[in-house]
């Protein structure tokens, strides 16, 4: 049996370490602990629950369904929430069929009238056709038997693709962090266990009832595998005159403009295809980069990671499962 380190599946199936640790967390995953040796691995059956925990996420499965479905046997209740999901999607494409048969309307319609302009929408027969409308032939009748996962990934990424309805402009206001970091696999729950001790240990929630917390990515170089995989630095925000014990850092955050969006099933892909949506946005431009912060010890100026609702988060006593993150990509105003 071939065992392999978070970093080489997180590389082979493209999925984060976060993502994995939350799946753990959750109890859809199991790794295992090898003797006399430092990393978590997993087996050929992990391996396999993994590959098919992808599947079901590309087939839009919440996670809360997908540990229903596959710590189920009973095949029964599996298809009833296959046939949710069905429902759900119809309503969908109901929905979208709708507005696509009101567009091709007025398509038909601007082609036909030589005055197009806005009364057009106002067009009492136009609209009295829109009413009458029927779209239970717009619904798919027919689903071809094999699909490839190849469709599958082609759908997945145009279905997944953010749009500004997804992104919001926000402002983050000049703030006192108390930091800290760690490299290597895992070092994301390294830094996170530390913030949170750190918040505990100093009663931050009564004397800092606004804090807030925010962590990155800060790599020296690619890593290799097997080595030590990247480096994280995580952040609380604490009151300006506060000492910071080490192995905490005092960070002074200048603040500055973001895009922010909610991640999203932890697919931390998103930070790709938000990256994507700054790059065609005709009203910001990417300020990745820029001095936010000074830091002698970590890579300054990246994307923030938020978690939201943090004061909530800490009083329940930190559970993974119900940690939400924003993603926030430094920007500035062409």
């Amino acid at each position: 049996m071939e065992l392999q380190t978070v970093s080489q599946v997180s590389k082979e199936y493209g999925v984060s370490t976060r993502m994995l640790r939350y799946y753990e967390q959750v109890g859809l995953l199991h790794s295992l602990r090898k003797e006399g040796y430092a990393y978590r691995v997993y087996d050929n059956d992990a391996l396999t629950r993994l590959q098919q925990i992808i599947v079901l996420r590309k087939l839009r499965i919440p996670v809360k369904q997908i540990i229903r479905i596959l710590n189920n046997s009973d095949a029964v209740q599996v298809v009833e929430i296959f046939r949710e999901n069905i429902d759900q999607l119809d309503d969908e494409i109901t929905a979208l069929s709708t507005v696509k048969s009101i567009l091709l309307r007025f398509v038909e319609e601007i082609r036909e009238k030589t005055d197009v302009s806005l009364h057009l929408l106002s067009d009492d027969t136009l609209l009295s056709v829109i009413g009458s409308l029927s779209f239970s032939d717009n619904q798919i009748k027919k689903v071809k038997e094999e699909i490839s996962m190849e469709e599958l990934n082609k759908a997945d990424q145009s279905l997944s693709k953010i749009t500004d309805k997804d992104v919001r402009i926000i402002y983050l206001p000049p703030m006192t962090m108390a930091a800290v970091y760690a490299s290597g696999e895992g070092c994301e729950g390294v830094t996170g266990d530390l913030i949170n001790q750190f918040v505990v240990d100093n009663n931050l929630l009564d004397i800092k009832p606004d804090l807030r917390s925010f962590g990155f990515d800060c790599p020296i170089e690619e890593p290799e595998i097997g080595r030590k995989s990247h480096r994280y630095e995580m952040w609380v925000s604490v009151p300006d005159d506060m000492e910071i014990p080490k192995p905490f850092v005092r960070r002074e955050f200048k603040g500055g403009l973001y895009a922010a969006h909610v991640l999203r099933s932890w697919d931390f892909q998103d930070w790709r295809l938000l990256g994507d949506w700054v790059k065609e946005s005709d009203k910001y431009d990417n300020d990745w980069g820029s001095s936010r912060w000074q830091s002698k010890e970590t890579l300054f100026g990246q994307g923030l990671e938020e978690t939201l609702n943090f004061y909530n988060y800490a009083r329940k006593g930190f559970p993974m499962q119900e940690m939400q993150l924003d993603l926030l990509f430094p920007i500035k105003e062409k």
